[in-house]
């Protein structure tokens, strides 16, 4: 009986998922969400029947949607009236990837010579090589290039399964993996002889993540393969620890240095990712850049609800604020200082479903980057298993035999078919309110 409850205790999770718990309880993702995310990757039919099962006139802070009364037509065919030519982008202009493009030029404000606009509104967040498998990395980054979406790199550094067409934004951890000297200490000349072979197009400073923020990363000795220490420039067979801090700076003052030191040196846009804790850090920035002398080109706030990289409990329950409040308080500080027209917001934390990136669209979001969910478009099963390196999916691990059947090229297509079908989704909602563009929802909507 005591070797049976040791059993039914590893298996518990399976039998939760499949047995026990209906269609919205689970956590971190519901069925009903998962068999959305499952049906759009696989181009079948993602509609339920039969009307809602949510408790929408019993849940607290349940997203509803205000939609236009005289709202254009959402399969792109324009209704007949005074509406007509309402929305300019129409579904054969448009054509089969939805896409919208952000709102603002990344880069434009602090004249970075490589300013662009982002083609997609919706791209991927940050998984590092090493935390997720080669062959994921490969499926999401040939993914990204079909759906014409940007690609995060993680903290791990570039490798030879994010070239595969993909833009990337390079993070740079508190580890700098890939723009590190022999010492640990960030170099320069790493940084530009990667952005130089790799089709980097932006920059971004890791400063915490939604699973555990203020407490810095581990990568499991046995993830450590002879490809990531060499990648990583870190020992062989050895936990890989991320500091909790960066030794670059201290302060957002020197942070601000550092922002422009590396975007003088490449040109390129230079911004920054944090989960939402203590206020004064963003008071104190917001006050030094509204001179104009100085500043971030993006800002990427994670909610605490959100993380791929396991964590101790508490942290993930506990530390750092949610994203509907912490994108909230920084977006009204960035405000009151007159920089919110200024700085490109991307948000993070569940926000893969249409009617959650459209809510973050309406509290500011210039572009919603998603984790989780393209990991689950790509095979993953919420086996939760992700720190064990045993992911059944071969998603979350460096062991061949289980990534074996994860073939990069056919999941690369269940991930463009995600992003193209929830940006479907959310231009779908936002003709539904009658407007052109996410960037032109509010909170009124």
């Amino acid at each position: 009986i005591g070797h049976c409850r040791f059993w039914l205790e590893a298996i518990g999770p399976e039998l939760r998922q499949y047995i026990v718990t209906d269609n919205n309880e689970e956590r971190p993702f519901s069925r009903d969400q998962r068999r959305w995310v499952y049906a759009s990757a696989k181009k079948e039919n993602n509609y339920f029947g039969f009307g809602t099962d949510e408790k929408i006139e019993l849940e607290p802070n349940f997203i509803i949607i205000k939609h236009a009364t005289f709202a254009p037509d959402t399969n792109g065919q324009e209704s007949d009236g005074p509406r007509r030519d309402f929305h300019p982008l129409n579904a054969k202009k448009m054509g089969d990837n939805y896409p919208f493009p952000c709102a603002k030029v990344l880069g434009s404000y602090r004249g970075r010579t490589k300013a662009f606009r982002p083609a997609s509104g919706i791209n991927i967040s940050g998984m590092s090589f090493g935390s997720l498998s080669a062959a994921a990395v490969e499926a999401l980054n040939r993914g990204a290039a079909l759906a014409g979406c940007l690609h995060n790199t993680g903290e791990g550094g570039i490798s030879p399964f994010h070239d595969h067409g993909a833009g990337l934004i390079f993070q740079l951890g508190t580890g700098y993996y890939g723009a590190r000297d022999e010492n640990g200490r960030f170099s320069m000349e790493m940084l530009k002889e990667r952005v130089d072979r790799y089709n980097v197009r932006a920059i971004e400073i890791k400063l915490s993540q939604g699973a555990k923020p203020g407490r810095g990363g581990v990568l499991p000795a046995a993830k450590v393969t002879p490809e990531i220490s060499k990648i990583r420039g870190i020992p062989v067979g050895k936990d890989c620890l991320s500091p909790a801090s960066h030794r670059e700076f201290s302060n957002a003052d020197e942070l601000l240095d550092f922002v422009e030191r590396i975007a003088q040196e490449t040109g390129l846009p230079v911004g920054i990712k944090s989960a939402v804790g203590d206020l004064s850090f963003w008071e104190e920035l917001a006050e030094l850049m509204k001179d104009g002398e100085r500043g971030v080109d993006y800002i990427a706030i994670d909610g605490g609800e959100g993380g791929t990289g396991a964590a101790p409990l508490v942290f993930s329950d506990h530390v750092s604020l949610p994203f509907k409040i912490g994108f909230s308080r920084v977006y009204s500080i960035m405000a009151r200082h007159d920089l919110h027209e200024k700085i490109v917001f991307i948000g993070s934390g569940k926000l893969g479903f249409p009617q959650s990136a459209l809510f973050a669209f309406a509290m500011g979001c210039d572009m919603v980057a998603v984790a989780r969910e393209a990991m689950l478009s790509i095979g993953c099963i919420q086996a939760q298993n992700c720190q064990t390196g045993h992911c059944p999916a071969g998603v979350a691990t460096q062991n061949k035999w289980l990534m074996r059947g994860l073939d990069p090229t056919h999941k690369a297509s269940r991930l463009a078919n995600y992003v193209i079908t929830l940006r479907k989704e959310i231009m779908w909602l936002v003709r539904a309110c009658g407007v052109a563009h996410p960037g032109m929802i509010t909170m009124e909507n």
